[in-house]
């Protein structure tokens, strides 16, 4: 009987012990993503799990849901957990700023991912694509697809609370607004744009006037229900060759379908951005005329690199400054690939990205 007795001891300080350095192990990195119910942050789950599978250190991923409160509740958790490094894509990017500040008063470091968090000290980092050059690429695109003057343009943003729907449009405004002043296109659907045509260079408040008038708020449904009020609104006149600014590849294939069924419309291009597999299907069927290709596994391997460089005490390489309204944060910035119907096959799946089987007609 004591042997049994002193047997149980053993076995419950071993227990004890081991949930005790499992409690002490928390997580290494916390992830915080703003949802899962775009493909885009899947993906990007995905890609990140990948490459921690290859480190020594632990991580959790969590999703805000579009909310800004428990966006913070799931940094405040991280923080209990005893993270080392917070990786956040901000849901709002003023919003979440008060939430990496409980993080930074912990001493833990804050890598800002995709989206850059504004207006505060405490970001140490900022990991993204060229947000501006994405704007470029889709302004570009519609540029080298157009020809005489007249052209109908439509111009669609991302929301307002995003960073990077500012960086984006300012981007496409770039190359788009010297065409627009010359008549190479005539803008369709927004009156803000319009008083602005002969402004190249756009303050913030400019480009937020602009943007609240043609704001998806990243939501599809949002889109679709905006390009059908603003076709509805047009003359027969106003349409035939469609010229349309689209944010991301969701948005994209939203007003590609409302612009397809327009018997008014003859032909349209329309960009994109983030290759989901959806839209990938939309250019090889000739729905969508492009997408602007941004490497997640990429983008993840440059964050989690990042991260396992601040916990070993190195300082991370760094090859651009984003001003986030409180100072100029330190960055990364990945490449970023135009990928149309002529090169899907090559850029998407010969690189591994996705594979054939995924897709008809490739």
């Amino acid at each position: 009987m004591k042997r049994i007795i002193a047997l149980v001891m053993v076995v419950s300080v071993f227990l004890f012990v081991g949930l005790q350095a499992a409690s002490a192990a928390g997580v290494d990195v916390g992830i915080v993503l703003p949802t899962k119910d775009e493909p885009r942050w899947l993906q990007d789950r995905a890609r990140f799990e990948s490459v921690i599978e290859e480190t020594p250190y632990s991580v959790e991923v969590l999703f805000s849901q579009g909310s800004s409160a428990a966006e913070k509740t799931n940094v405040e958790t991280l923080i209990a957990k005893g993270a080392k490094v917070i990786i956040i894509c901000a849901h709002d990017a003023a919003a979440a700023g008060i939430a990496v500040e409980s993080a930074k008063a912990e001493g833990i470091a804050v890598i800002s991912y995709d989206r850059l968090i504004t207006g505060t000290d405490a970001v140490d980092y900022y990991v993204t694509f060229d947000s501006v050059a994405v704007g470029e690429a889709m302004g570009q695109y519609l540029v080298d697809n157009a020809a005489g003057k007249g052209n109908p343009l439509y111009l669609y943003a991302g929301a307002l609370t995003d960073n990077n729907a500012f960086l984006f449009f300012q981007g496409a405004w770039n190359i788009l607004q010297p065409k627009i002043a010359d008549g190479t296109f005539v803008i369709k659907n927004s009156v803000q744009a319009d008083n602005l045509k002969d402004i190249k260079d756009l303050t913030r408040d400019q480009l937020a006037t602009i943007i609240g008038e043609v704001t998806t708020d990243w939501d599809m449904n949002v889109a679709k229900s905006k390009a059908e009020a603003h076709l509805t609104a047009r003359t027969a006149a106003d349409k035939g060759k469609c010229y349309i600014l689209a944010p991301n590849d969701g948005t994209a294939r939203s007003i590609a379908d409302v612009f397809a069924a327009d018997t008014d419309v003859t032909e349209y291009f329309v960009t994109g951005q983030d290759a989901e597999k959806a839209s990938v299907q939309y250019i090889i069927d000739g729905k969508q005329s492009m997408t602007v290709f941004k490497d997640t596994r990429i983008l993840a391997t440059d964050a989690m690199n990042m991260a396992i460089e601040i916990i070993e005490g190195k300082t991370p390489e760094t090859d651009a400054f984003y001003n986030n309204t409180m100072i100029e944060v330190p960055s990364k910035q990945s490449p970023v690939i135009i990928v149309t119907k002529d090169n899907v096959k090559e850029v998407l799946i010969d690189s591994g990205y996705y594979e054939a089987g995924e897709f008809t007609g490739i």
